[in-house]
């Protein structure tokens, strides 16, 4: 049997840009997306601590350091300086629940820079 378990997380960074023209994703610092063990468009969730809102998106890649985009509809709900939280889930053997450890990262919440 497989269960889903979370794979990935970046906890608490500050969101620096919302596009509601863009066509959808959030991006990333690319630093973030490799400590993180996150794909370019791999889906994710966006938890908005500010507002409780949830919502599933996938991943972009950023150019800058310390970047955080809400593109497309997502920019309605997430805005400028929000802080969220970003996790990807996957699906592994219920066997290997016991050993697994995801990949988390605690950035700078003001510079959304790893410490």
């Amino acid at each position: 049997m497989l269960v889903q378990v979370m794979k990935s997380k970046i906890h608490r960074v500050t969101v620096t840009e919302a596009d509601v023209d863009y066509i959808g994703s959030v991006t990333i610092d690319p630093i973030l997306i490799k400590a993180a063990n996150l794909f370019p468009g791999e889906k994710v969730q966006v938890l908005n601590l500010d507002t409780g809102e949830r919502l599933e998106t996938y991943v972009i890649t950023g150019d800058e350091r310390g970047q955080i985009g809400i593109n497309g509809p997502a920019a309605l709900k997430i805005k400028v300086g929000h802080k969220v939280i970003i996790v990807a889930y996957g699906f592994i053997n219920i066997n290997e629940v016991k050993n697994h450890r995801p990949f988390v990262v605690f950035p700078n919440e003001k510079t959304n820079l790893l410490k």
